[in-house]
């Protein structure tokens, strides 16, 4: 059962990454970019397509594992001063962007005659746009250094920053969230900062010296391994 598990398995991943590989090249080929060679394979293998996924939700972790590494990818490209550059825009012109969005398309929905927190919630969700998908486009562009391409990255930054409140005020406005006691909602905060300030401590005090051990080693493959092991 194991080995028909992960025979099954290896089929999948192997018609995943196939339709990527022939859908991509023939979209950019006839000028319509790659984000749309993705979706279309990803038509052509799923359930009403090919169905060699029945289930969309039975590859989430692969995809959830793209997005991470993509955004992985612009992180190393990203520079601190380039970012302290665009500080106005990102909490200036991002903050307008997702604000004025989410109020606007609140009133949308207490207007559709839907309550006041299902209305934000819906809202501030459909305000979120997708980081990977419009780095992406901007990429194939050249538009990212340019002050458009710029403005667009600001925002999706601000938005980016502004998924883990909304998730947090997501679960209080959740039924039974107002429940919670104080004591609780602290302590998940305080779980929430502490994972944070863990992360940033790691990052600073040990990935620093565990590279320069690596680099010492020159060898360039578990250089690669490492970079896929700090981003799992």
């Amino acid at each position: 059962m194991a080995a028909e598990a992960s025979s099954s398995d290896l089929v999948q991943v192997v018609a995943l990454l196939a339709a990527g590989v022939i859908a991509v090249p023939i979209f950019k080929r006839m000028g319509l970019g790659s984000i749309l060679g993705y979706l279309a394979a990803g038509v052509v293998i799923g359930p009403f397509g090919l169905r060699v996924f029945s289930e969309s939700g039975s590859i989430l972790h692969v995809a959830e594992l793209g997005v991470v590494m993509f955004l992985f990818i612009i992180g190393l490209e990203m520079q601190p001063s380039r970012l302290w550059g665009l500080r106005r825009e990102i909490f200036g012109l991002g903050a307008l962007q997702v604000g004025v969005c989410a109020v606007l398309l609140t009133l949308v929905g207490l207007a559709g005659g839907f309550p006041i927190a299902q209305s934000f919630v819906a809202g501030a969700g459909f305000v979120l746009t997708s980081t990977a998908i419009v780095m992406q486009l901007l990429e194939e562009r050249g538009e990212i250094a340019t002050p458009k391409g710029q403005r667009i990255v600001s925002i999706l930054l601000l938005e980016d920053l502004m998924i883990v409140p909304l998730l947090a005020l997501v679960a209080f406005l959740a039924p039974g969230g107002a429940e919670t006691s104080i004591s609780e909602r602290l302590s998940e905060v305080g779980i929430g900062i502490a994972a944070i300030i863990g992360l940033v401590v790691a990052g600073r005090y040990l990935l620093n010296p565990l590279f320069r051990v690596l680099a010492d080693a020159r060898a360039r493959e578990v250089m690669t391994a490492a970079a896929l092991l700090v981003v799992l």
